[in-house]
């Protein structure tokens, strides 16, 4: 798939799935060819309200790509914790402010395997293949929610490479 592709008009990306499956580097191609911003969301500690987080993220000005976002709480929260620490009301406000700065959700995907192999050969680890098959799942399915109410774009990754600019 094509950069042009994936960016199109858009002034705000969210590119979110399993640890493994190349956010970060489409981040960094989206970066160099079309100058996004580009906001890193590492695990966020328990006390901090992840709400007003992300709503004061969304009011920064320009093009703004988030490699991960709060979308994946609503994954790894109940996986991890047993819990989310966003409801699905307060995602799908998040959601449709993305969408409110000419944005939309990228869901990055690939078959459990494969996302094994590029977090051993990245990290020289990998969680078991039930765990990763247990993420790609709730991905799925948050995905297809989500769907209901925003724009979504999923670009599944049969083999451990990333998108090109060709």
């Amino acid at each position: 798939m094509k950069l042009d592709q994936i960016a199109g008009g858009y002034q705000t990306l969210a590119l979110e799935g399993c640890d493994g499956v190349g956010k970060s580097t489409l981040a960094a191609r989206l970066w160099t060819h079309y100058g996004f911003t580009v906001v890193h969301s590492p695990k966020t500690p328990d006390h901090l309200d992840l709400v007003s987080r992300y709503r004061e993220i969304l009011t920064q000005t320009g093009r703004l790509l988030f490699d991960r976002c709060f979308i994946s709480e609503l994954v790894y929260g109940p996986l991890h914790r047993g819990r989310s620490r966003i409801n699905w009301s307060q995602a799908i406000d998040l959601a449709e402010s993305v969408v409110e700065r000419s944005g939309t959700f990228v869901h990055l995907t690939a078959p459990p395997a494969v996302i094994q192999q590029r977090l051993l050969s990245r990290d020289g680890e990998a969680n078991r293949l039930e765990d990763i098959s247990s993420l790609v799942e709730g991905y799925r399915k948050v995905f297809s929610t989500l769907a209901d109410y925003t724009r979504v774009r999923t670009l599944e990754h049969d083999v451990p490479r990333t998108p090109t600019s060709e």
